[in-house]
């Protein structure tokens, strides 16, 4: 796929990392897991946000852009990483975020909160869940307008077609560095959420007639929703990137098992990988997006989905800053 043709920001100095968890996987007695190491994207502490921030804030800038404005969570991955390129660009950043579970905002939190502060967003406005975030984000761009902004407004998690490009050159990258470690994987796994990633992959990878599965592990909503609504974000991507047609429905795999009592809510079952992942490899998964994704691979594991006789990649999407909020729910008793 043709990718040069898009204006691009490039931040992070070289391809990320791709290499085997021998210890992990012999912790779980299963296949031979390797992983893709996303977390260590450029700006501040890196993630799977970074790939697709390089193409919006290039549409950005090429649209002359002075003010990011964005939404998440109280501790988005997100929100800090949109902060972080719009600082670097010296851009103004405005935030909306949804407290998708009450009580969790909190002007002294740490974790990626506190990075809000330290990288010193312009403003910060907090809505309950359920809002129409999209009218929420207008409404702030219009004020940004009349107070004399060129305001430039960022979905959700980057996952527009444009923004899901950085997970189709992700694929891209991912593949050719397999190529040239003579290493061919079975299965990959990754973590499915607001679906530029997942969607990303698969455009990626079928644009490559790469036949490689990919499992999305949902961290906030159940399947059959999860699973519409990245073939529907897969395919405009894949027509974006130049492909023809769609990208086949049944390619579409989610996992909503990990989801747990809701979004950014804890489980016993993500605390595990999170600890298992740390001690064995010394890799920090996060516990919202990463950990649960994580959490999905073991289970795959545990159940016979993924054979020991298969390699399979996992991909991390970073977001270890969140792991100073949640101390008590990964910690050892």
């Amino acid at each position: 796929m043709h990718l040069a043709r898009f204006p691009r920001r490039t931040y992070t100095d070289a391809r990320t990392p791709l290499h085997p968890l021998p210890r992990f996987s012999a912790a779980l007695g299963g296949p031979e897991i390797w992983i893709k190491r996303d977390d260590r994207t450029g700006l501040a502490a890196g993630g799977n946000k970074t790939r697709k921030l390089e193409f919006l804030v290039a549409d950005a800038l090429a649209q002359g852009a002075d003010l990011l404005i964005t939404t998440g969570a109280p501790q988005s991955n997100h929100a800090r990483l949109t902060l972080a390129a719009a600082t670097v660009e010296g851009l103004r950043t405005r935030l909306l975020i949804e407290e998708r579970v009450p009580g969790t905002y909190a002007e002294d939190a740490v974790g990626n909160a506190l990075l809000f502060d330290l990288m010193d967003v312009d403003r910060i406005e907090v809505v309950p869940a359920g809002t129409d975030l999209a009218a929420g984000l207008e409404a702030m761009a219009d004020a940004a307008r009349a107070e004399g902004f060129t305001p430039y407004v960022v979905p959700g998690g980057g996952s527009t077609p444009l923004g899901s490009l950085g997970y189709v050159a992700c694929a891209e990258e991912t593949l050719q560095q397999a190529f040239e470690q003579g290493v061919a994987f079975d299965h990959v796994v990754a973590a499915s959420g607001s679906g530029g990633t997942h969607a990303g992959l698969l455009a990626g990878l079928h644009g490559a007639t790469a036949n490689l599965p990919l499992t999305g592990v949902s961290v906030r909503a159940d399947r059959e929703a999860q699973e519409a609504k990245i073939h529907r974000l897969a395919s405009e991507t894949y027509a974006l990137a130049g492909g023809a047609g769609e990208v086949p429905r049944e390619a579409v795999v989610v996992r909503d098992d990990q989801v747990g009592p809701g979004y950014s809510l804890p489980t016993d079952a993500m605390a595990e990988a999170v600890r298992l992942l740390a001690r064995t490899e010394a890799i920090l998964a996060d516990p919202v997006y990463t950990g649960k994704a994580l959490a999905g691979l073991v289970a795959m594991v545990r159940e016979g989905a993924l054979r020991a006789d298969q390699r399979v990649l996992f991909v991390h999407t970073g977001g270890s800053p969140a792991l100073h909020a949640y101390p008590t729910q990964v910690r050892t008793g």
